[in-house]
């Protein structure tokens, strides 16, 4: 490793967490000691018309786990009962459903079915039901979890067939840099307003659905680079779905209305990359840098940085990567996000207008990115050193989370990053929910890790560490490379499976 950061659970003590902490950002701190049911996570808050019983969340999650019909396997059961049994009262999402078959991230991604509606009905009470049988478990008292599910549309990720066949995106912008990473895929054309008129109308069929299965909520999703997020930074697009702001966020709001209108029951969510910067890839040394278009051999871009370099080893000179591309991208500065979320906050106050309740705060795409939307130690086998202390990267994500409390006081959110933390992770979400910076902690890899963080969090249990999430990336590692996504290291199930040998020999391959 070309470059060496101190990871969170290298920290003997809290105090040497927070003197790092601090070191990075003296606006920034954690409790000294935790407070249990006492505790800032353990009160209670009204969302979605039911009362969530603490302040943990789960994120939405991807396995590539599910049945080629778009119905969810044993494993995805499981991890949805995994869910439950963490205690904590607010799913999120739980899984990333897309509207469509083909607007799936991976072939074995779940997707509803509009043929087969009351099928699609009936595997979702089932995922549901496995929640609320994991939350039993849990023995943390109250009420059930509020309990939603995200929709989605892969747009330029689309990959529904299984390998070797090609990806079939559906871009909605030409993008030099990411564009060049589909190869041959990038010749298929834009995707057309007709198209994305149509998917509209599969996101309220599919909300409908989930209303009927029973949920509280749904999340629209506009974040880590699928479809409607990049619509959202499309401003070279043509057309009435892109260039100006109003255009960009035209579809958005418009499937947003639809479904308020549609199922006016039903709670409705965002989660949204609030920030974003230019695509990074691996340099010479492997460290990330901001990754600017290709250029013919011998032309001279003035006043490209030198730390820039197309890391697809093209003979060219670099040149910069543009904030044009993106949605929050820092205009002075590419490799940054927007600091003041100016965008995105202009945004949310539309899309609190339009019936939104509440917004899941994340930031960039754990494809282009992953150093900002997913901070780590280890990079996956596709991925690169984090450019900047990961802490400084978890941060961020803090920050932005702060500044759209500031604009929108009274909506609540739920903030990202936190898994990065490891140990220390229960003393600074103690801090940033009692400081009224957040309303909900959200989990991701944690969860798969440790399901029983929050529950032992807030029942003043100490945390089993040889549970935590050490940011190891296998859980990204085994997709990337069409294996199911899971905790390898730490999950028994999985570290018994033949694909940890695979996911061990990928990665050693991957160092030399």
């Amino acid at each position: 490793m070309s470059r060496r950061y101190t990871p969170p659970g290298h920290h003997r003590g809290v105090e040497a967490f927070r003197e790092h902490l601090r070191g990075l950002d003296p606006a920034f701190d954690c409790a000294g000691e935790l407070l249990g049911p006492e505790g800032p996570l353990a009160e209670p808050l009204a969302l979605f018309g039911r009362e969530a019983g603490n302040r943990f969340a789960v994120h939405p999650m991807e396995g590539w786990d599910g049945n080629r019909d778009g119905s969810p396997s044993d494993l995805t059961r499981r991890r949805w009962r995994r869910f439950g049994l963490s205690g904590a009262k607010l799913i999120w999402g739980g899984e990333a459903v897309a509207v469509v078959p083909e607007g799936r991230a991976n072939p074995n991604q779940l997707f509803v079915d509009g043929n087969r509606l009351k099928d699609c009905v009936a595997w979702l009470g089932i995922l549901r039901r496995e929640t609320l049988a994991g939350h039993e478990e849990s023995g943390i008292g109250g009420e059930r979890p509020v309990i939603g599910l995200q929709l989605t549309h892969s747009g330029r990720l689309s990959r529904p067939d299984p390998p070797p066949a090609l990806p079939r995106p559906l871009r909605t912008q030409v993008h030099p840099v990411l564009d060049g990473r589909l190869g041959k895929a990038a010749e298929r054309p834009l995707i057309s307003d007709e198209q994305l008129e149509e998917i509209a109308g599969a996101y309220v069929r599919a909300a409908r659905c989930v209303e009927k299965a029973g949920y509280d909520f749904v999340d629209v999703k506009c974040c880590h680079g699928y479809l409607l997020h990049e619509l959202l930074g499309a401003n070279t697009r043509p057309g009435p779905y892109g260039g100006s702001f109003e255009n960009r966020v035209r579809l958005p709001l418009r499937i947003v209305a639809a479904v308020r209108a549609a199922c006016p029951g039903l709670g409705l969510g965002v989660r949204l990359s609030v920030g974003d910067v230019a695509p990074f890839a691996a340099d010479e040394t492997g460290v990330g840098v901001p990754e600017g278009p290709k250029t013919p051999p011998g032309e001279v871009v003035p006043g490209a940085p030198d730390a820039i370099r197309n890391a697809r080893g093209a003979a060219g000179a670099p040149t910069p990567p543009s904030a044009d591309l993106g949605f929050g991208i820092d205009r002075s500065n590419p490799a940054l996000p927007d600091p003041a979320c100016v965008e995105a906050i202009r945004f949310i106050g539309l899309l609190v207008e339009t019936g939104v309740e509440a917004v899941n705060v994340t930031m960039g795409s754990p494809y282009s990115c992953p150093h900002l939307s997913r901070p780590f130690t280890y990079p996956a086998s596709d991925s690169y050193l984090p450019p900047e202390d990961p802490l400084r990267s978890v941060l961020r994500q803090l920050a932005a989370v702060r500044t759209v409390r500031a604009a929108f006081p009274r909506l609540p959110l739920v903030g990202t990053g936190y898994s990065y933390l490891q140990e220390w992770l229960p003393y600074v979400a103690e801090a940033e929910v009692g400081g009224g910076h957040v309303d909900f902690v959200g989990l991701g890899r944690m969860v798969l890790a440790y399901p029983r963080l929050p529950a032992d969090v807030l029942a003043g249990r100490p945390l089993d560490r040889r549970r935590v999430c050490r940011t190891f990336s296998d859980c990204t590692t085994g997709p990337r490379n069409n294996m199911v996504s899971g905790c390898y290291p730490l999950d028994e199930h999985y570290r018994k499976t033949a694909e940890f040998g695979r996911i061990k020999e990928i990665k050693k391959a991957a160092a030399l």
